[in-house]
């Protein structure tokens, strides 16, 4: 592992790098394919698109569809459909619990930047029970810009009260790196997160490679 930077803060993505949001959200694109007597998409081929969100999820289940006007409308029905059945089946990775608890004790502040819109961000993260914890969230409706934009990491900064160079972001998208890039932080990438089987991560450039959670903790508190 590169040695260790000076981390006031880690900033965490939420699908894909904190929980595992995949099998409620390829479900929730399923109910809505079946309303529309539309085959299923095989799970596995969701999860893969899941950290690109709605809008590449209705691609996927809709390829054929042209009309950007009922795109729309689609991804409108799925983002209600998925606030349905927001927290069934997700849950938090392994390691993210002992990780967080060891962030707190070592006095590490951490927050969570994501692409989700705010009405399904907010109550997840009450439902997976780390609202009260979580010391910062900025969702993807927060600002005007959203990730790979790096605004919504300099505003989880300041709302910190941290220097960004001492700030790590954790991600499993490229947007995720690219933001965290612009942004002069350091990155991390969750490649146990919903990463496409042509992606070659290491041509992104980030920080830091991680294969579970705890790796995190591993670099910040084992490496010299």
């Amino acid at each position: 592992m590169p040695k260790k930077p000076q981390v006031q803060a880690v900033l965490f993505d939420l699908d894909g790098t904190l929980a595992d949001t995949a099998p409620d959200m390829a479900d929730a694109l399923n109910i809505l394919l079946s309303k529309h007597n539309m085959p299923p998409v095989d799970y596995e081929l969701a999860r893969k698109h899941t950290s690109r969100g709605s809008a590449a999820l209705i691609q996927l289940g809709f390829e054929e569809l042209s009309n950007d006007i009922h795109r729309e409308e689609l991804r409108k029905e799925y983002l209600q459909t998925y606030a349905n059945n927001l927290c069934i089946k997700t849950e938090l990775f392994s390691g993210v619990i002992e990780l967080l608890e060891t962030l707190d004790e070592k006095g590490i502040s951490w927050g969570v930047v994501t692409n989700k819109p705010g009405f399904l961000t907010e109550p997840l993260l009450k439902k997976l029970g780390i609202t009260e914890r979580t010391e910062c969230v900025v969702s993807g409706d927060s600002l005007v810009n959203r990730k790979p934009h790096p605004d919504p990491l300099h505003h989880a900064a300041k709302l910190l009260n941290v220097n960004e160079i001492n700030t790590i972001y954790v991600g499993d998208d490229p947007r995720d790196i690219q933001a965290g890039q612009a942004a002069s932080m350091h990155t991390a990438i969750a490649a146990y997160g919903y990463i496409p089987d042509n992606q070659d991560i290491d041509s992104w450039g980030a920080d830091l490679i991680i294969q579970q959670p705890l790796e995190i903790k591993e670099w910040l508190f084992t490496c010299s």
